[in-house]
C-alpha cells in the first residue's frame, strides 16, 4: 500500500508496528526537514503518529499544552500527537490546517482523524473486522476495493467510539437577516483582512512557498498578499501558470506577475502534451466528471513545472463558492437560496475541487494550500450577507471580495471576467473532442447506463474507462 502512494512523499519513508496496528508513511519534507521524520513518536514511545498535511498554527496549540513537553521535533504534525495525549482526540477542533492523523498506542489506542473541510483526502475499508486507511483508494489492494469509502471530514475515529464529529467545515451561525444594501468600509476591511491572515499563516515552512498564478481574480490575490509578505523579508515571490499559446489564462497571468514583480515561470502546452497526459490525469484525481478532468489537465501540467522550482503552492481554490463567483449561481431565487447553495458545495469540495487540487500536485511531490478555505475565512464568507454576493444576470461576480481590494491591483486585473480554469488555459477546446472520438455511438448506447445517473456525453463515459481500470472495483 505504502508503495502505491510514494509519488505523494519522494523524500523519505518510515513505518512501526504498535500493538495490532501498522503506521506507514511516504513524506515530503516541508516543516523541520531534517528531523521531522515519522512515525512521529511520544518521549515514552508508547503513541506513535503517521500524518499528512500542515498544522498552521501549531506553535500556538504548542503553547498551550499544560504537561506535555517531551518533543522530539519541531514537525507541525507532532503538536497533534501531544495535544491528543493530554486532551483527548475531541481536542483536535482546536487545529487550524489542512490534516489526516493516524494515531496508534502500545496500550491498543488507535485513532484516524480528517480536518474539517477535507482538504487532505482520506480514505477507509473495513472487512472481517479489519480495517486499512490510506490517502488514495489506488492504494488499497485490488481485493479491497469493493469496501473503499471517504473518510468523513471533521469526524475521529476510533474502534471503541465510532465515528465522532469534532468539527465542522461550515459554522452554523446564519447570515445577517436584515443588511444594510451594500457592505461598509468596515465589511470590506475585515474581508480583506481575514483572507490576508490566512495567506500569512499559510507561508508557514522551511521551504519557499510559490503560487499557482491563473491571471484570474482568486489567484492574482492571493499572489498580490504572497508577494507583499515576502517582499517584507526581502524575498521574491515564485508564480507559476500554464496555458495553451496565447491563452488568456496565460496572458493576465503574465500581467499581473508584471505588475506583482514575481519570479514567474509559464509552461505552453500543446494539444498533443494535453491528450497525453489525460491517463494519468484521470488516474491521479480518482474521478471522471468532466469539468474536473478538464481543469485537472492544465493543473496537473503546472504541478509537474511548479515541483522543479518549489514544494509549496498557493492556490484560489474555494473563492468561487464563498464568494458566488459561479455563472449558474445568478439564476437562484434569492439571497436564502444563494447561501443554502453556498453552503452545500463548501461541504462538498472534498469530493471535487479539493479532490483535484491535492491529487495533481501530489503526484509530483508538491504540496497546495488552499487560503480561501482557512475555516476563519470560511467563517466570516457566511457571516457575510449572501444579499451582498448575489449577482444577477448582466453583473459581475464576486463584487463584494473585488471591492474588498480596491488599490491592491489595477481594474483590468482586479475587474477581469471570469473564465473556468479548464476553457481560459485552453484545456476544454483541446481534451472534449479527442475524447468524443474515442467513444462509437453504439459503444454510447450500450455503456452510458453503467452508472447512475447515467452518462451525459461520449467524453465522461472516455474517462470512465480509464478510472474503472484503474480502480476497478471500487
Amino acid at each position: 500500500m505504502l508503495e502505491r502512494i510514494t509519488h505523494r512523499g519522494p523524500d523519505d519513508r518510515g513505518e512501526v508496528q504498535v500493538g495490532d496496528a501498522w503506521l506507514g508513511h511516504t513524506r515530503l519534507s516541508i516543516v523541520d526537514v531534517e528531523s521531522g521524520h515519522q512515525p512521529l513518536r511520544t518521549d515514552d514511545e508508547r503513541l506513535f503518529l503517521v500524518g499528512n498535511g500542515e498544522v498552521y498554527n501549531h506553535e500556538h496549540v504548542r503553547e498551550g499544552l499544560l504537561h506535555d513537553t517531551g518533543y522530539s521535533t519541531n514537525s507541525d504534525n507532532e503538536v497533534a500527537l501531544h495535544l491528543v495525549r493530554e486532551k483527548g482526540p475531541g481536542a483536535l477542533d482546536e487545529l487550524e490546517g489542512m490534516f489526516a492523523f493516524l494515531i496508534a498506542g502500545e496500550d491498543g489506542f488507535f485513532m484516524a482523524a480528517r480536518d474539517p473541510v477535507g482538504i487532505k483526502p482520506l480514505y477507509w475499508a473495513e472487512c472481517d473486522g479489519v480495517y486499512r486507511f490510506a490517502s488514495e483508494m489506488h492504494s488499497f489492494e485490488p481485493d479491497w476495493r469493493p469496501y473503499v469509502e471517504v473518510f468523513p471530514p471533521g469526524n475521529y475515529w476510533t474502534p471503541d467510539g465510532g465515528l465522532v464529529r469534532f468539527a465542522d467545515a461550515v459554522p452554523r451561525d446564519e447570515a445577517a437577516e436584515q443588511p444594510e444594501a451594500e457592505p461598509s468600509e468596515r465589511d470590506l476591511t475585515e474581508t480583506r483582512e481575514e483572507l490576508i491572515g490566512s495567506v500569512h499563516r499559510q507561508m508557514m515552512g522551511d521551504v519557499p512557498v510559490g503560487v499557482f498564478l491563473s491571471g484570474g481574480l482568486d489567484s492574482t490575490l492571493i499572489a498580490a498578499i504572497a508577494a507583499r509578505y515576502l517582499e517584507e523579508r526581502g524575498q521574491t515571490l515564485k508564480t507559476f501558470a500554464v496555458g495553451t499559446e496565447g491563452s488568456s489564462d496565460l496572458l493576465a497571468a503574465r500581467q499581473a506577475a508584471e505588475y506583482l514583480n514575481t519570479e514567474h515561470h509559464e509552461h505552453v502546452y500543446t494539444a498533443e502534451e494535453a491528450e497525453a497526459v489525460v491517463a494519468d490525469v484521470v488516474r491521479s484525481i480518482e474521478h471522471f466528471d468532466p469539468s474536473l478532468v478538464r481543469s485537472a489537465v492544465p493543473n496537473f501540467l503546472l504541478a509537474k513545472m511548479t515541483a522543479e522550482h518549489v514544494k509549496v503552492v498557493l492556490t484560489g481554490e474555494g473563492a468561487d463558492e464563498l464568494f458566488a463567483g459561479y455563472e449558474y449561481l445568478s439564476g437562484l431565487e434569492g439571497p436564502e437560496e444563494l447561501h443554502e447553495e453556498i453552503v452545500r458545495t463548501v461541504e462538498g469540495l472534498h469530493n471535487l475541487n479539493l479532490q483535484r487540487a491535492d491529487r495533481v500536485t501530489m503526484a509530483h511531490g508538491l504540496e497546495a494550500r488552499v487560503p480561501f478555505l482557512d475555516r476563519e475565512v470560511i467563517a466570516l464568507a457566511l457571516r457575510l450577507p449572501a444579499q451582498w454576493k448575489l449577482a444577477p444576470p448582466g453583473t459581475q461576480e464576486k463584487m463584494l471580495l473585488r471591492r474588498s481590494f480596491e488599490g491592491w491591483l489595477p481594474d483590468e486585473l482586479l475587474y477581469r471576467d471570469k473564465e473556468q480554469f479548464g476553457d481560459g488555459s485552453g484545456a476544454a477546446d483541446v481534451l472534449t473532442h479527442k475524447l468524443e472520438e474515442t467513444v462509437s455511438d453504439e459503444d454510447f448506447e450500450a455503456e452510458r447506463d453503467l452508472v447512475s445517473p447515467g452518462f451525459r456525453t461520449k467524453e465522461e463515459l472516455a474517462y470512465f474507462r480509464i478510472w474503472s481500470e484503474h480502480l476497478e472495483g471500487v
